[in-house]
């Protein structure tokens, strides 16, 4: 018998969340609660979860779907640009927001005291101290990689996909030619987002490791 929670995405992901909370519940017992410790891991577990969503949806487009509609019968592409990739950009847009965002907020938090300096320190590649620092040096660029990760999807890839795949009946009449460029744009930077990408994560999880 199928445990009700798996019979929807909604119950399943709600019963995560309950999980999580069920072990925060066992890091309180087991630690001594600190705010200046807790908020920054917070943030930074939605960071991660919404940049999986974000960078698995990336994956998802340039290892799955575009390879696989060049081998679809023509009869059947349209079900998924119609159901199949809009709501897949909605996901792939957001997480890439919630993910930025979340990044941003928690460079702030990471600040000691909690200021707008640790994220002025990465952003600038530690050049405001005058030396190079290895973590602020790799953390930065990571930053630096997302962030225009994150300006392509939402100025690049979402414009044009939107054009692609007339959302919301906005381009009923795009000429075949304004179409197909339209394609090419978004495609190319959705290439250059999964070169980035590999950096970027490279940057990310080896300064997490640098003391």
């Amino acid at each position: 018998m199928i445990p009700a929670i798996l019979l929807s995405l909604r119950n399943t992901v709600i019963a995560g969340f309950v999980l999580a909370f069920l072990v925060f519940l066992l890091y309180v017992f087991e630690t001594e609660f600190s705010n200046y410790v807790f908020w920054p891991f917070f943030v930074r577990w939605l960071h991660i979860l919404s940049g999986i969503m974000w960078i698995g949806l990336l994956y998802y487009f340039n290892f799955v779907q575009t390879p696989m509609m060049r081998k679809i019968p023509d009869e059947l592409k349209g079900g998924v640009s119609r159901f199949i990739a809009p709501e897949a950009l909605f996901w792939f847009r957001w997480g890439a927001m919630a993910t930025i965002v979340l990044g941003i907020i928690l460079a702030v938090l990471n600040g000691s005291p909690q200021s707008l300096y640790y994220l002025a320190q990465a952003y600038t590649i530690d050049a405001i101290e005058g030396f190079i620092d290895l973590k602020m040096m790799l953390l930065g660029i990571g930053m630096w990689l997302g962030t225009i990760m994150w300006f392509n999807v939402w100025f690049v890839i979402w414009p044009n996909q939107q054009k692609v795949l007339n959302i919301g009946n906005a381009w009923p009449d795009l000429p075949t030619d304004q179409k197909a460029k339209a394609a090419r744009i978004s495609g190319l930077y959705s290439r250059v987002n999964t070169l980035l990408s590999i950096p970027m994560l490279f940057c990310m999880v080896s300064a997490a490791h640098l003391a």
